[in-house]
């Protein structure tokens, strides 16, 4: 079964084209050397009830195996993509989220400001990057090895370790 992934850039100025997208490319450029194929990218604004839409849609319908975002994760009174998160996944994955903050430590002094969220909803992984590009680099190397097991365990194929 191939690696499938939607990405989410959740920022009202980027979805509005006041400002440009550099997250969701380095998104993408991270999902494709994970090896997935991306089957849908999108920008939009932050809005909870329309994150929440469109992470169900991702899961649920496109059939992304993996969906991740970036943006919305901060302390700004519209920053509301974890919970949005929250309210379309059946299960947190927090390791991810503490390996993503734990990967941002060492570059910046604002590390632990992050809110970003993991789960699953199904089989699909949900994962909420940082919205700086050089922080979704960093990231995206912390869970880079380990994502691809995961998302065996969460198709129920057989763990090569047990």
């Amino acid at each position: 079964m191939s690696l499938t992934a939607g990405l989410l850039t959740v920022s009202s100025s980027r979805a509005a084209g006041d400002a440009e997208d550099r997250g969701g490319p380095e998104l993408e450029r991270f999902a494709r050397e994970i090896g997935a194929e991306i089957l849908a990218a999108e920008v939009i604004a932050d809005d909870r009830e329309l994150v929440a839409e469109r992470l169900r849609h991702l899961s649920d319908e496109v059939g992304c195996a993996l969906v991740l975002t970036t943006g919305g994760t901060g302390f700004a009174p519209d920053d509301v993509t974890p919970e949005a998160t929250r309210d379309v996944i059946d299960r947190e994955a927090p390791g991810l989220a503490e390996a993503m903050r734990a990967a941002s430590r060492a570059h910046s002094p604002h590390w632990m400001l992050s809110r970003a969220v993991a789960g699953t909803r199904g089989r699909t992984l949900i994962i909420n990057f940082p919205g700086s590009p050089k922080a979704i680099l960093e990231a995206g190397a912390a869970l880079a090895a380990s994502l691809p097991h995961a998302l065996r365990l969460l198709r129920g194929e057989d763990d090569p370790h047990r």
